[in-house]
Formats: C-alpha cells, structure tokens, sequence
C-alpha cells in the first residue's frame, strides 16, 4: 500500500480540522452573547485566512509531488469520481475563505474595525472591493455572504461524499483506503482487522 507523503498528510487533516472549527464557531457566533460575537467574528476571519494560506501551500505541494496512484481494483467511474470530487474540493476550500474575505472587505464599517491576524497583525482587506460606493458595497455585500454560504454547503456535502466513498472502501470492500492518508500503527491494525472480519 502506497501512503501519501508526510507533509500531503499534516496539511490534508490541518485543514480539514480548521474547517470543521470554524464552521462551528462561526454557527455559534449567530447565538453568542453580543459581547462574545465581535470576538468570535474576529477569530472566524483569521482561521479563515489561515485557510486560505495552508490551501496554498497545500495545492503547491500537490502539483510539485504526486499522490500514489490509487489502487488497481478502483473501477473506471470510481476513479473518475474521486478525482472530481478531489479537485472539487480543492476548489472549495479556495473559494470558502476567499468570499469570505471579500464579504468581509464589503463590510460598510470595516474602516472602524481594522481587519486583524489574530489580534497580532493587521490584515488588509481587498482594496477594488473595500473602495466601492456605499450603496454598491452593500449589495456586493449581501451577495458574498450569499456565496461565502453557498460554498460552505457545497464543501459541506462534497465532504460527505468524500468521508462516504473512504469509508466504502474501507469497510464495505475491505480496502486498506484510511491508512493511506496516514492513520497511526494502532488505528491501521484495528481498521485492518475490521476490514478483514467483513
């Protein structure tokens, strides 16, 4: 079984940790307390930016090192459909932080809240949409948030069908599937074990 390289690893469950965070935090930033909501918006856009930065170092080591071929067995629509739902997702994971970003630049009161890194650096906000017109900027800003949104549930269900098709292959074909993207020595052997008992 050929695994993904080490850094493919950290950089695949990284940021998909800080994905499934942020959503949560932003989801509880609607109920919060109002004096909680300003900074759990804040730590939202950096985990966002974040993001947006390990996606970059994310795709660049995958144009500059290639996965391991996926398995003989894998029939021609399989195949076919891990790879779009793989590019998909890369895709995704762009545009999630990216129309989050520009509907935060859209915001009429960015210029009173400067836009931080985690409360450590300042973070621009994107300049061409930031200086548009206030009656402008108010409808490019009700459209992001419509976009940030509807990428959100596109991941949201590409991530499902992601988990499904692994999980598949896993147990229901009993294909060593999980521990190519490098589950620990003990998590392989019961996996493995499970599979085998299929």
């Amino acid at each position: 079984m050929q695994r993904y390289s080490r850094p493919a690893i950290w950089l695949h469950w990284i940021v998909a940790a800080l994905i499934v965070g942020n959503t949560a935090l932003g989801l509880y930033a609607e109920a919060a307390p109002d004096d909680w909501v300003r900074p759990l918006i804040d730590a939202h856009k950096s985990l966002g930016i974040t993001v947006l930065g390990l996606a970059v170092l994310r795709l660049s080591w995958r144009l500059s090192h290639s996965p391991p071929p996926l398995p003989g067995f894998y029939r021609a629509w399989e195949r076919r459909a891990a790879s779009a739902v793989h590019w998909a997702l890369y895709a995704l994971v762009f545009a999630l932080p990216l129309t989050g970003w520009a509907h935060d630049s859209a915001w009429k009161g960015w210029d009173a809240h400067p836009m931080q890194l985690f409360w450590l650096a300042p973070f621009p906000r994107i300049g061409a949409i930031a200086s548009l017109p206030p009656e402008l900027k108010e409808q490019w800003h009700d459209a992001l948030f419509f976009a940030h949104q509807a990428a959100a549930w596109a991941i949201y269900a590409l991530l499902a069908a992601h988990i499904l098709g692994a999980l598949k292959h896993q147990w229901i074909d009993g294909h060593a599937e999980l521990q190519r993207m490098g589950l620990s020595a003990s998590a392989r052997k019961t996996l493995g074990r499970k599979a085998g008992e299929q």
